[in-house]
């Protein structure tokens, strides 16, 4: 028999001490931490090299200026799509839709990868069809501008679903009544849409900005051949050449990072401070534009900027996996399945690879699962101050660059656990542990998403007639959430199967993931296997996604973000 919080509410007393309690382990604990490391090491005098060093603001440059370029191409295309497949009366947008996301869902190291098999005088595809550059010309996306456009592919879907959530809202009438008014489609645009929009632009600029200062995928296989380090790959190369200084270093690192990201969020706030613009009342309909005659041109336009996102740089990693090594054209002679054979049936690192990644992958979606389920009955039935703040530490880990998280769960487990005397460190368990921390969010959405829209009183009425917490929780409530559930576990064993940004700082010998392999088969000059890898995880990504848009229709709006 379990006592409750109070008299009338079915939620038992021990239940918000454990969720405050995980949140402490996993969102508090870390991050306390690093800030202790770091502010012990600049007390000591233990980072003086570090911040004489020119090297570091040169990287400081180099992660501020590619994510700014990268954010202005996310702009200029997620507005694009955000426009026209919201206010427009084209046809296919909804697979338009679902493509354009795609690239957000792919690791960001096999878009990179992807793109130089696409371009440059090795390009397997380009030598097949005879347009490739002149052997010895440079490699265009070994540059700063390389990683900033590859930021922007990667990154312009969350400016996308940014504005598109604002535009859903946007009501007919108000255009109805200007066009009335005797307004031309484009002054309705300029004076009534576009104001209205800016705050989903600004927002969707902030997070693309901030994900872009975080990314390690690109700039590592993009930068690091070119010598070209951000804040992210500084840290990673310091902790490769491992020293007395290194945990104070990377903690400062890291806390220069959540500055920078910080600043851009800030700006973001600043931006929108008199953008006040609110809409009273939904009229139940998007505001629409007829295109007319100029259909037959935003089509084309559209499908040619996903060919170039999507379809080339997938065809050239499929066409670098055919031949035997990176630079031989793709010929009917030269074509094999080698590389996949051999990743799939000979190498044992791939093997382990596979397993882990769908182990922690698996262990995290639905480990977390259990957590959500509890943390959104708590936080949904207690409606106060200390509850806010528990949804806001929940929320702080996923909008911090993955490599803090790993940096944290570093300082906090290097040394062996009080009384066990047993390490994490260097073991499965640490990498887990960063995933739940990170993807705690990612997994509570959609359960919170929900339990919002239970109705409590059957609950209620159960528990007046007898049934205890977990009775209730397993006959009524995980009926009404399995869709939402389901969604849940999809999208974090979407995410985290092919993650790198975590892993990279926390893998050992035995505990490589799918993201760690390809970057290190990729770097270790084995392209045709890491590119084989690769096509087998976007087929990965695509099934999972298209299972979700089966499910979209049986789960509570937002849940499936690239659906209305």
């Amino acid at each position: 028999m379990y006592s409750y919080v109070r008299r009338g509410n079915s939620q038992p007393a021990w239940l918000f001490p454990f969720v405050v309690a995980v949140v402490l382990l996993l969102s508090v604990l870390p991050l306390a931490r690093l800030a202790f490391v770091g502010i012990e090491a600049l007390l000591k005098g233990g980072t003086y090299e570090l911040v004489t060093d020119p090297s570091l603001w040169r990287s400081a440059w180099y992660t501020i200026e590619t994510a700014v370029l990268g954010t202005v191409v996310s702009v200029l295309l997620g507005c694009l799509f955000a426009f026209l497949l919201t206010l427009t009366d084209l046809s296919g947008r909804g697979l338009l839709g679902f493509l354009f996301v795609l690239p957000m869902m792919i690791p960001p190291q096999v878009t990179a990868l992807a793109w130089v098999q696409m371009s440059g005088p090795s390009s397997p595809l380009l030598k097949a069809l005879h347009i490739a550059p002149p052997l010895g010309s440079p490699q265009p996306l070994y540059s700063v501008g390389g990683i900033a456009l590859l930021y922007g592919v990667q990154h312009a879907p969350l400016v996308y679903l940014a504005l598109r959530a604002g535009l859903m809202v946007l009501p007919r009438d108000g255009v109805e009544a200007a066009r009335l008014s005797g307004a031309s489609g484009l002054r309705v645009f300029r004076d009534i849409i576009l104001p209205l929009s800016l705050p989903g632009v600004i927002a969707g600029a902030a997070i693309a900005f901030v994900s872009s200062i975080g990314n390690f995928g690109i700039p590592a296989i993009l930068g690091i051949p070119a010598s070209i380090y951000t804040l992210s790959t500084l840290i990673f190369t310091k902790f490769s050449n491992f020293g007395p200084r290194t945990f104070g270093d990377i903690a400062v690192l890291s806390t220069m990072i959540a500055v920078i990201a910080v600043a851009g969020l800030a700006v973001q706030g600043r931006a929108l401070k008199g953008r006040d613009y609110r809409v009273i009342g939904i009229s139940g309909a998007t505001a629409a534009f007829s295109l007319g005659r100029w259909r037959f041109l935003a089509l084309p336009v559209l499908y040619a900027v996903l060919f170039v996102m999507l379809v080339a740089p997938f065809l050239a990693l499929v066409a670098g996996a055919l031949v035997p090594a990176y630079g031989v054209p793709l010929t009917f002679k030269t074509a094999s399945l080698n590389a996949f054979t051999e990743i799939l049936f000979r190498q044992s690192i791939t093997r382990t690879a596979f397993s882990n990644s769908l182990f922690l992958a698996g262990m995290t979606a639905f480990g977390l699962l259990l957590v959500t389920v509890l943390a959104a009955y708590a936080l949904t039935r207690r409606k106060d101050m200390l509850s806010r703040i528990v949804g806001g530490m929940i929320e702080i880990p996923y909008s911090l660059p993955g490599i803090i998280i790993a940096v944290c769960f570093i300082l906090v487990f290097a040394a062996p656990l009080p009384i066990l005397n047993v390490t994490l460190y260097g073991t499965i368990w640490i990498i887990l542990l960063a995933y739940f921390s990170a993807y705690f969010a990612v997994s509570l959405k959609p359960v919170m998403s929900a339990f919002l829209q239970l109705d409590p009183a059957l609950e209620e009425a159960a528990r007046l007639s007898g049934a205890g917490f977990f009775r209730r929780l397993m006959d009524i409530i995980v009926p009404l959430i399995a869709p939402a559930a389901g969604a849940s576990v999809i999208l974090v064993f979407l995410i985290a199967c092919n993650e790198l940004t975590v892993s990279a700082l926390l893998w050992s010998a035995g505990t490589q993931t799918l993201g760690v392999v390809i970057y290190n088969l990729d770097d270790g000059g084995s392209a045709d296997l890491a590119s084989a890898m690769s096509v087998i995880v976007i087929a990965m990504v695509v099934i999972m996604m298209v299972l979700l848009e089966i499910m979209a229709k049986r789960l509570p709006k937002g849940v499936v973000p690239w659906r209305s």
